[in-house]
């Protein structure tokens, strides 16, 4: 097993990191453009959160199989397929004619994109020694929280400069750069055995997952974490380009700035969990959530902005730890264990991102911050059970 501090733990950090930086980039760079996509094709800002929420519903199924399909070819080369296919559609996307023929090549993207999450996770955890795994976890997520900030940013301001049609295609060349590196540097697994699954025994591998109340536990957690925090940064857009703050494009694409905290709580996060307890450090990443969601409902601009620093570094921290975490309590099938915790992550993105859509233009801003106080409360009710369960002694010991 692979340990902190050697050459090839670097050389999976990179690859990973540069893999995690544009599958997020990809999947996110539509998200600061919802109210130019409205405008463009007329529609609600519900409405354009589908170009997000479709292509996180085809994520979501797509990881319940990939994973196994990867058991049977291989992680690198699923991995480095995904990165491609999904940079060529996104430069696709940016010839799109209407809104049906884009929300269409969306979901093939999602498709395409849930290659290197699905089979990520499952890669470090077959490589990496379990007392580096929380580390290295969150080099990875850091690189996802710098892609999805990355993304976010350069598209909106190509779109202020150009169109939202060459932001899109500009994100799909970064892509194809990112996969080549890819490809290069991420070291050939030397733990993974070959395995067919048969497709038929998929669904049976993942109903005995959710029969673990622990998994239970964190993939409930990865649907709030995510649901909250796409809810969020969809809606922060049309919140800061109305009145009274009248923000361009590229103002607020730079907002997303915020998600640098992201990186350093990922991994700081990641060492706390390792060192003092990971329901203790989760429960804490909730509550700096929660402050990060009230302090968005100031009227003052930079009260709002610090509170989306806190959001974003909660958040990042804790999936983190509940990712790394599941591939700790699954004994067997990891790859189905990751793929049900991804597969809840992302339809939690989906229904929320979709469902806040329904709650602003009822409630307003407020509408988002009370479902995030719900969604927290949830939360931490699950991270006390995961504590109970942890406390209680295994049958091993009693027997």
């Amino acid at each position: 097993m692979i340990q902190q501090g050697t050459t090839t733990f670097r050389n999976i950090s990179l690859a990973l990191f540069a893999g995690g930086f544009i599958t997020f980039a990809l999947l996110y760079s539509l998200q600061p453009l919802m109210p130019e996509i409205s405008t463009a094709f007329a529609i609600t800002p519900a409405q354009s959160s589908l170009t997000l929420s479709v292509t996180t519903v085809a994520m979501a199924l797509t990881m319940l199989f990939v994973g196994s399909l990867s058991d049977l070819v291989g992680r690198r080369y699923i991995m480095t397929a995904a990165l491609v296919i999904s940079s060529l559609i996104a430069i696709l996307s940016a010839f799109s004619s209407g809104f049906t023929e884009l929300l269409l090549l969306r979901i093939l993207q999602g498709v395409a994109l849930a290659g290197l999450p699905a089979t990520a996770m499952t890669y470090l955890a077959e490589e990496i020694d379990t007392s580096s795994l929380g580390y290295a976890m969150g080099l990875y997520i850091s690189g996802n929280s710098i892609g999805g900030m990355a993304g976010r940013f350069i598209s909106g301001v190509i779109t202020d400069w150009f169109s939202w049609r060459t932001a899109i295609g500009f994100i799909g060349v970064l892509g194809l750069c990112a996969a080549l590196i890819f490809w290069l540097v991420i070291p050939p697994s030397r733990n993974y055995v070959k395995s067919a699954v048969s497709f038929s025994r998929i669904m049976p591998l993942l109903w005995s997952q959710c029969c673990n109340t622990r998994l239970l536990c964190l993939y409930g957690l990865g649907f709030l974490l995510m649901g909250g925090f796409v809810a969020v940064f969809n809606y922060i857009g049309f919140e800061l380009t109305g009145e009274p703050y009248s923000l361009s494009q590229s103002v607020v694409g730079s907002l997303f700035v915020v998600y640098i905290m992201g990186t350093l709580s990922s991994t700081w996060m990641g060492r706390m969990a390792d060192r003092y307890g990971r329901s203790h450090v989760l429960i804490l990443t909730l509550v700096i959530i929660l402050a990060g969601a009230l302090c968005t409902l100031h009227s003052d601009l930079w009260v709002k902005i610090i509170g989306l620093a806190l959001f974003a570094f909660g958040f990042f921290g804790g999936h983190s730890i509940a990712s790394s975490w599941v591939g700790l309590v699954a004994k067997q099938h990891v790859s189905q264990a990751n793929a049900l915790y991804l597969f809840f992550y992302y339809v939690g993105s989906s229904v929320s991102g979709t469902g806040g859509g329904v709650l602003y233009s009822v409630q307003d801003w407020q509408g988002i911050v009370g479902m995030i106080v719900v969604y927290v409360i949830l939360a931490i009710i699950l991270c006390r059970i995961l504590a109970h369960l942890d406390e209680r002694p295994s049958k091993a010991t009693l027997k």
